[in-house]
């Protein structure tokens, strides 16, 4: 019977073997930290996903669904990783490399490392449905806790959104609005209360989502966003969530996010339908490819004038702070490019394909400089 060093040597014959400076030479689709997470709490390499020995064969599918992703395992010295290079090889992954000499060969060849958050206890009981999962793990939940959201209105559609950002963890959550809690309001913005009536909406919602996760930050901004202070509320967030109400807030917050590059969760509710999409500065179309002009004021009657049923903009809240998280984390397939539309009376979705427009007044130039306008009288134009 062969020694352990004699096998692991024949398993080192066996598979491929990558040095530290080819790694950062060509970084691989998938690259697995496969140590215990007490050792990748003193650091990882960028880019890792943190996946234990004894996990990997059960949570890889998840990570490369394809069998022929380009892999890389690393642990302290690229003996474990090894090991795991042979059992993937086994599995069918054809294209699966270890890193020689591991995280120490990849210290000592100057790599850089993330020193990864050190969750609490509390911190890995509350994130555990998350942590599980292998496309979010430690590394995603710790994404998540440094992201920073801004919301713009605490109504109907920031409500639920605000409620499940926070939930997950978002680590600060800005809120712009400048309204108070009304009783009309309570059908359906369910971040206030009765007993907050006549209160600013920023300090209901702070309350609300302090005392759900009080991980999470609340910056409150009773303000209305103008051309005057919107780069200075949206500067420094990696995401806006568009709960606004009316035209002009939209057109400007769409050229000031072009202007800054920040992500814009884009949504509106009507009666009994509600829209949702991504605009991508400079990747996908913005909204005024989508909305060149605004409408006639008689077209386009608000939900104070016109109603909105009350659940719907919690549908179309929870799908924005969905793909909010999505974006944040890198998953999935974002709504860039799509619109989908929620008919609530027959409960079904439908989605549109959108395209940048070769004539857009904003996007269609990115060397054009952008200004920024006083939108209420551009939209009652």
């Amino acid at each position: 019977m062969p020694s352990y060093h004699d096998y692991l040597q024949q398993v080192k014959a066996q598979i491929r073997e990558i040095s530290a400076l080819q790694l950062q030479n060509q970084p691989p689709t998938l690259l697995v930290d496969v140590r215990e997470s007490d050792e990748q709490q003193q650091g990882t390499i960028p880019g890792a996903m943190l996946v234990p020995r004894g996990l990997l064969e059960g949570r890889i599918e998840a990570l490369a669904p394809s069998r022929d992703t380009d892999i890389v395992l690393y642990c302290a010295g690229g003996s474990r990783s090894a090991l795991a290079a042979s059992t993937l090889l086994a599995m069918g992954f054809s294209n699966v490399a270890s890193l020689a000499g591991g995280m120490t060969a990849w210290r000592s060849a100057g790599g850089a490392v993330d020193k990864p958050l050190v969750f609490s206890a509390a911190q890995k009981n509350r994130y555990a449905r998350h942590i599980m999962l292998p496309e979010v793990g430690e590394s995603g939940q710790a994404k998540l806790l440094n992201s920073r959201v801004l919301l713009i209105g605490a109504g109907g559609l920031g409500s639920p959104a605000g409620y499940y950002l926070a939930a997950a963890g978002v680590g600060t959550i800005g809120i712009i609005d400048d309204d108070v809690v009304d009783e009309s309001n309570l059908q359906r913005q369910i971040l206030h209360s009765t007993t907050r009536l006549g209160r600013p909406k920023v300090e209901s919602a702070q309350q609300t989502l302090r005392e759900l996760n009080p991980d999470v930050q609340v910056l409150g901004h009773r303000v209305r966003l103008g051309p005057a202070n919107a780069l200075d509320l949206l500067r420094g967030y990696d995401l806006i969530v568009d709960g606004a109400d009316n035209f002009p807030t939209r057109y400007l917050l769409n050229d000031a996010s072009l202007i800054l590059r920040i992500p814009v969760v884009h949504a509106s509710i009507f009666r009994f339908e509600g829209q949702l999409t991504s605009f991508l500065p400079w990747q996908g179309p913005c909204y005024r490819c989508l909305y060149p002009e605004p409408p006639p004021p008689d077209l386009a009657p608000s939900c104070h004038e016109a109603g909105v049923f009350g659940v719907l903009p919690g549908v179309i809240g929870v799908l924005q702070a969905t793909e909010a998280i999505k974006l944040l984390l890198g998953l999935g397939e974002s709504l860039s490019g799509r619109l989908v539309i929620y008919e609530a009376l027959s409960t079904k979705f439908r989605e549109m394909r959108l395209r940048r427009a070769p004539d857009c007044l904003v996007c269609s130039d990115p060397n054009r400089s952008i200004e920024l306008i006083d939108y209420h009288a551009f939209c009652a134009r």
